[in-house]
């Protein structure tokens, strides 16, 4: 059995056991709850036949045994009446509501509905009828089972979050790890590739196609540099978002399909917000390049830059092929994936980036299937 596999039937075990001590609690109290009610009534079926001893309608009179046994009751609330449903007795009731009437005749429906009656025949034409209900005891006692149980999802939710805390810092720590391992790979050609990009100007070799290179290599660059940053709390400093908007927006449409109509929309010609330039435009990158593949080389990309002076807005909208309703949340998850290929981080790396690290939010504002999609950035002004 391999290590994975063993922790999994370990936690199965724990979880089995666990759950069958709680059921032989909950089955233990429950029937140690029946025996107890049941013990109840042959309490008040004794104290009935007491009351039956007396043979007279002077429910107060002073017997020896018969009264021992009628004052022996001091936790079980009753009620007696008479063959017509006239209250002539109580015991064992809050002393100071008891005066009024209307508590009594409610007290005596709640005895109704919860126990069986017990008549008592004085001579032959009287009759008397206990009322009880179960003692306070016992009420607790069947409730006991509801608080253990509301006990034990309390821990198990406790028990889970905690579980999901670490998971989540050891998925941070490999993501972190991962990340800072890539961008040192990615370091290694990118020295080569400037060495060859330098001997290209000296030898004057393709001097059209060396300046497209040199911003290829600019932007690996800025992708090393970026994956460095992650897991570290990065600087922010004011940037023009307007200018940031438009040239990631020229970069993509210059590689891009022909068949995709980019628009980039805003009435501002300029806005400086306090943001780490390289990772906002990562966040940017993420949103255009998941809506360009969603339209599958063929539609139209707007992206539109809106403020009402407190709160800037940020849209990407597509004409690809939507998403689903229900995985709006789930599209941010890492390792949630609507592609063939792809890990599912890059909206997951944008989530944390804009709301961890810029207090802003991301989310999908709308989506229709085979329609499209819009994603919306909000984040507040710097004051």
């Amino acid at each position: 059995m391999s290590n994975l596999s063993g922790k999994r039937f370990s936690k199965f075990i724990l979880v089995f056991v666990s759950f069958t001590i709680v059921a032989a609690i909950l089955w233990n109290t429950y029937d140690f709850s029946q025996k107890f009610k049941t013990d109840e009534r042959s309490k008040m079926e004794i104290l009935a036949k007491a009351y039956d001893r007396f043979g007279t309608s002077d429910l107060d009179q002073d017997f020896s045994l018969e009264a021992k046994i009628i004052e022996s009751n001091h936790n079980i609330p009753m009620i007696v009446t008479d063959e017509l449903g006239k209250i002539l007795m109580r015991r064992n009731l809050d002393s100071i509501k008891a005066l009024d009437s209307t508590y009594l005749l409610g007290q005596l429906e709640v005895m109704k509905k919860e126990n069986a009656p017990i008549v008592i025949n004085y001579l032959k034409d009287k009759q008397y009828v206990i009322y009880y209900r179960d003692s306070d005891l016992l009420t607790r006692l069947k409730y006991y089972p509801l608080t253990l149980i509301l006990i034990l999802v309390l821990f198990s939710s406790i028990i889970y979050l905690v579980f999901k805390s670490n998971k989540i810092a050891e998925q941070n720590k490999l993501w972190t790890g991962m990340a800072k391992e890539t961008a040192h790979q990615i370091g290694t050609p990118l020295s080569s590739l400037l060495g060859w990009v330098e001997l290209m100007k000296i030898e004057k070799t393709a001097p059209k196609i060396v300046p497209e290179i040199e911003k290829d290599i600019t932007r690996l660059n800025i992708i090393a540099d970026r994956f460095s940053k992650i897991g570290s709390v990065p600087e922010r400093a004011p940037n023009d978002v307007v200018n940031i908007l438009k040239n990631t927006l020229d970069y993509f449409e210059s590689r891009s399909s022909k068949s995709i109509k980019f628009q980039f929309v805003s009435s501002l010609r300029t806005l400086s917000i306090s943001i780490n330039e390289q990772l906002f435009t990562w966040v940017l990158e993420n949103l255009i390049k998941n809506a360009i593949d969603a339209m599958s080389g063929k539609g139209e990309l707007k992206v539109a830059l809106e403020t009402d002076g407190k709160l800037m807005s940020i849209s990407v909208a597509d004409t690809g092929k939507g998403i689903a309703k229900n995985q709006f949340k789930k599209i941010f998850a890492p390792g949630f994936t609507t592609k063939k290929r792809g890990w599912g981080l890059g909206l997951s790396l944008s989530k944390r980036i804009v709301e961890d690290y810029h207090d802003g939010k991301i989310f999908v504002r709308k989506s229709e299937l085979k329609k499209g999609s819009v994603f919306e950035i909000q984040m507040r002004l710097d004051a």
